[in-house]
C-alpha cells in the first residue's frame, strides 16, 4: 500500500486535473508515480518538464530504456522496474535484452557502455573514471549522449526514490526484483 497520498482524478484540483488530462493525452494513462507526484503540482510539473526536453534528446528510446531498467534494479524500484519493463517493450526491447540491462550490459556493444557507464554513475554517485568517460567516447557516443545519460540517470534516481519511500501501487505487470529473489 502507498505511504504518499495517490491524488486520484476525483480529488484532483482543477490544476492536477489539468496535467492529468494533458498526460492522459500524451500517455493514454496516468501512472500512479505520477499521481503521487501530483501532490505537488509545482514537482510534477518540474518532472514532465525535465522529462520532456529529455525525450527530446539524442538518446533512443531503447537506449533510454536501457538505463532505466538497469537504475530500476539496482535501486531496487519495483515500481520502476515494473513500469519500464512494459515501456522497455513498447519500444522495442525483447526479454533477453531487458533481462541483460537489469544486469547491467546489452546484447548491443554501444549500448552496454550506455548501461555500465549508468550504473557507476549511481555507484559512485559521480566519480566516474577517465577510463568510463573514454570508453563511452570510444563507443560513438558525443559530449551532448554523456550529458543525456546523466539526465536521464538523474531522472531515474528521483523516479526509483518517489517509488521506493512512497511504496507507490504497482499499475503495470508486475515485476519481481532479482536482488529480491
Amino acid at each position: 500500500m502507498a505511504r504518499i497520498n495517490i491524488v486520484t482524478a476525483e480529488a484532483a484540483t482543477p490544476e492536477q486535473k489539468a496535467l492529468y488530462d494533458a498526460i492522459q493525452a500524451q500517455l493514454g494513462l496516468v501512472p500512479n508515480f505520477l499521481k503521487v507526484f501530483a501532490n505537488s503540482p509545482a514537482a510534477l510539473k518540474a518532472f514532465l518538464g525535465l522529462h520532456g526536453i529529455a525525450a527530446d534528446g539524442s538518446l533512443d528510446p531503447k537506449t533510454r530504456e536501457r538505463i532505466a531498467l538497469a537504475l530500476a534494479e539496482q535501486n531496487g524500484c519495483e515500481y520502476c522496474l515494473s513500469a519500464h519493463t512494459a515501456i522497455g517493450r513498447k519500444a522495442g526491447l525483447d526479454g533477453r535484452e531487458m533481462e541483460a540491462n537489469r544486469a547491467g550490459t546489452s546484447q548491443d556493444e554501444k549500448a552496454a557502455v550506455a548501461v555500465r557507464f549508468a550504473r557507476s554513475l549511481v555507484a559512485h554517485m559521480g566519480e566516474v573514471t577517465t577510463a568510463e568517460l573514454l570508453d563511452m567516447r570510444h563507443a560513438g557516443y558525443s559530449e551532448s549522449d554523456i550529458v543525456e545519460v546523466i539526465t536521464h540517470v538523474g531522472m531515474n534516481i528521483l523516479t526509483n526514490l518517489l517509488g521506493k519511500a512512497g511504496r507507490v501501487d504497482i499499475d503495470f505487470p508486475r515485476v519481481g526484483l532479482k536482488l529480491a529473489a
